[in-house]
């Protein structure tokens, strides 16, 4: 039954989550991101060319998002895609997927702390920074159920921002519709590098897919909330990025510190800032505090399997969570974020996302139609999609993600020799 909850076993996570806890994580983990992250460094790329990249981006996120609740329903277990590579295309796959997560939303987690930092107390930001990992560290320790319903407050009042935000942008007396054409600028790498930066928006339906063990009815929950949550967020990002650019255009967008600040300053609503930038510290933690709980979830996969070191793989007997990972991620995390550039950091984290889920579609490709196989276009233009945005990204990320990649892989051929010998 969808409805009642599930007693966990020894070493189990609990089945707490319904559709709408499920979709709330995911919207947590992806408005946030992309509106006041993203936006600006995507607007550089692409130029006028930016809504060319957001449609191509959520086109793969779509893509993705479809292989990955047929894959979540068939496997629901925690881990996502690490589990999927696993169980289709073999071991190595599975861990490279897994390896991929991790370090890539790692990163992401520290941008997202970052981002709470640059807005809240601009001068301290990774002081703030630190400060968030740990107290949604300490949220996420007491168990998923108060991270869900924290969850759903901040997507509540991100929403509502947002909503002001674009009626404020579209009826200032400085919103031009002109400034929403293509022009000569946008061209095809630009607008391709975009949608490998916006992509880094859209990948919180990841959340879903890795809480598979906490969600109750799951192979009836999670391909009903993953495509909801995409559905949901795909329109606001459209309705936001509509909006900043009537007012901004794509020159402006590109070079703002804060756009959403900037827009409805510019739109005549100067008394709107503060809320903008309450909103997205808010929808930063928000992201942060889904994506940590992620993270974790993979983390306990991987070490369950040994290829994380076992012992991240306890289960608290209290709170019903995997506390030895939580406490191990919110550590690195917030060592990062003392340190750490968000601009760096979201490049590097789209890259180990988008291969991620090139593993996720070809995984999907070996489904059988009795075991919910999506359309064979889906996966094909998934996997193809991921690998083309991933190596359009700037040069930095694609060198810094490959090294990576390739030291997880090496990783794995060691451990393995290890064993044998």
């Amino acid at each position: 039954m969808s409805g009642a909850r599930t007693a966990a076993g020894p070493g189990e996570l609990g089945r707490h989550l319904g559709v709408f806890d499920a979709v709330v994580i995911g919207l947590g983990s992806m408005i946030g991101a992309g509106v006041f992250a993203a936006l600006a460094p995507a607007a550089a790329a692409a130029g006028s060319g930016l809504l060319i990249g957001l449609a191509l981006a959520g086109v793969v996120a779509y893509c993705n998002a479809t292989s990955s609740a047929r894959l979540a329903a068939r496997y629901p277990q925690s881990g996502g895609t690490y589990v999927y590579g696993r169980e289709r295309l073999g071991e190595f796959w599975g861990h490279l997927a897994g390896w991929a997560f991790v370090i890539g939303k790692t990163a992401s987690c520290a941008a997202m702390a970052l981002t709470v930092g640059s807005y809240a107390w601009p001068g301290q930001a990774h002081a703030v920074a630190v400060a968030a990992v740990v107290a949604l560290t300490a949220v996420n320790y007491v168990g998923v159920q108060k991270a869900a319903r924290l969850t759903r407050a901040i997507v509540a009042v991100v929403l509502a921002v947002l909503a002001a935000v674009v009626t404020a942008c579209l009826t200032g007396g400085d919103a031009d519709t002109g400034r929403w054409a293509v022009g000569a600028d946008a061209g095809l790498h630009g607008v391709l590098q975009a949608a490998g930066l916006l992509f880094f928006a859209f990948a919180g339906y990841a959340r879903i897919a890795t809480l598979g063990e906490e969600v109750r009815d799951p192979r009836r929950t999670i391909p009903r909330a993953i495509p909801l949550a995409l559905g949901i967020t795909l329109v606001v990002y459209a309705a936001v990025a509509l909006a900043v650019l009537a007012v901004l255009g794509p020159d402006r967008l590109a070079h703002a510190g804060a756009p959403l600040a900037d827009a409805v300053r510019a739109a005549g609503a100067p008394g709107l800032v503060p809320v903008v930038r309450a909103g997205a510290a808010v929808a930063a933690l928000g992201s942060l505090l889904a994506l940590i709980l992620g993270v974790s979830r993979t983390t306990l996969a991987m070490a369950r399997d040994r290829h994380l070191p076992h012992p991240l793989a306890a289960v608290h007997p209290r709170f019903g969570v995997p506390h030895r990972a939580e406490l191990a991620v919110g550590t690195v995390v917030a060592v990062i974020a003392a340190v750490g550039d968000v601009r760096g950091a979201i490049g590097f984290s789209s890259f180990g996302v988008l291969a991620y889920y090139a593993v996720a579609n070809a995984s999907a490709w070996t489904l059988t139609p009795a075991e919910g196989r999506p359309p064979r276009l889906v996966p094909i233009v998934g996997t193809a999609g991921c690998l083309l945005l991933a190596f359009a990204l700037p040069a930095s990320a694609v060198l810094s993600g490959a090294a990576v990649l390739a030291l997880g892989a090496a990783g794995y051929g060691l451990r393995r020799a290890t064993a044998r010998h």
